[in-house]
């Protein structure tokens, strides 16, 4: 119902037998409806109205509608809240599901998963899906009366494969905590914003460093974990003073978590350079002490 340049509808009609673009902007569904005829496409219908009031004129019901919400406002901006898109879902979830029992929402990364959740109602499952460990996109699929756990599944793709990691939305499952080991992991960016951290220590044999650090790390190197792999090579108590006599080297690659200070204010005190085959993570353990990993990447 939301068909803009139709590229979207053109996959759509790849696995559907017959698909509805809807678009408000009379020149552009013209400008698609062109395209199409020129891709010979015979099973997309192209309707140049407002998705909304073009399903309160059709009698007819779908097996899916999908929904790429508009993600800015004449007054806000970018907007965080699905409420603030147009059109606004949440405003018209039970009209959609009166003409559909499955509805597909596309979203932006910004968007708040929790606060999306609380907006809709009989929601099945969450894809968080990033390329190159960049969130892209946020899918959310709901189904008509569902009640059930919701799923949330991740992908990040990247050049030669794919990192899926996926799990039950349900209460907080407890996790532990370990000061730094022999390996340090950082889950890729669709965990990160999944939400899901501690399921990572449910899943793999790992700890985490501290409640808001998101680093993990083991005795044993943990082979396949979805996102970067370090190997521990000291571990030094933050202190900006002693901290460029521990480093002996001009230049790394600086990240930081839970952390009270910025990379550029690292590299200001440090004098660090960006690059090199160092890999120092400035962080906060699970005595609430500021720390400084220095690591190499296991691969």
């Amino acid at each position: 119902i939301t068909g803009g340049f139709g590229v979207d509808a053109f996959y759509f009609s790849n696995i559907f037998d017959k698909v509805t673009h809807a678009e408000i902007n009379e020149e552009l569904s013209e400008i698609v409806t062109y395209n199409y005829n020129q891709l010979s496409i015979k099973n997309v219908q192209t309707v140049a109205d407002n998705g909304l009031d073009f399903l309160k004129k059709t009698t007819e019901k779908f097996d899916c509608i999908y929904i790429d919400p508009s993600r800015r406002s004449d007054i806000k901006g970018k907007v965080f809240l699905l409420k603030d898109c147009l059109p606004n879902v949440p405003e018209n979830i039970d009209f959609l599901f009166t003409k559909t029992d499955t509805i597909l929402i596309k979203n932006s990364p910004m968007l708040d998963i929790t606060a999306t959740l609380n907006e809709l109602k009989f929601v099945k499952e969450i894809h968080v899906v990033a390329v190159n460990n960049e969130v892209k996109e946020l899918l959310f699929l709901l189904k008509k009366n569902l009640k059930a756990e919701v799923e949330v599944k991740t992908h990040n793709t990247l050049k030669n494969s794919v990192q899926c990691f996926n799990f039950k939305l349900t209460k907080k499952n407890k996790t532990t905590y370990s000061l730094p080991a022999n390996y340090l992991y950082e889950p890729n960016a669709a965990i990160l914003k999944s939400g899901g951290f501690n399921e990572v220590t449910n899943q793999y044999d790992v700890k985490k460093l501290h409640q808001h650090s998101h680093l993990y790390t083991s005795e044993e190197l943990i082979l396949n974990f979805p996102g970067r792999t370090f190997k521990i090579e000291e571990v030094y108590p933050y202190n900006k003073k002693k901290l460029k006599k521990q480093l002996t080297i001009s230049k790394a690659n600086i990240t930081t978590r839970n952390f009270p200070k910025t990379v550029a204010q690292i590299r200001v005190e440090t004098k660090l350079k960006d690059g090199g085959d160092s890999y120092l993570f400035f962080t906060t353990n699970s005595n609430n002490e500021l720390i400084v990993v220095n690591c190499t990447k296991t691969s």
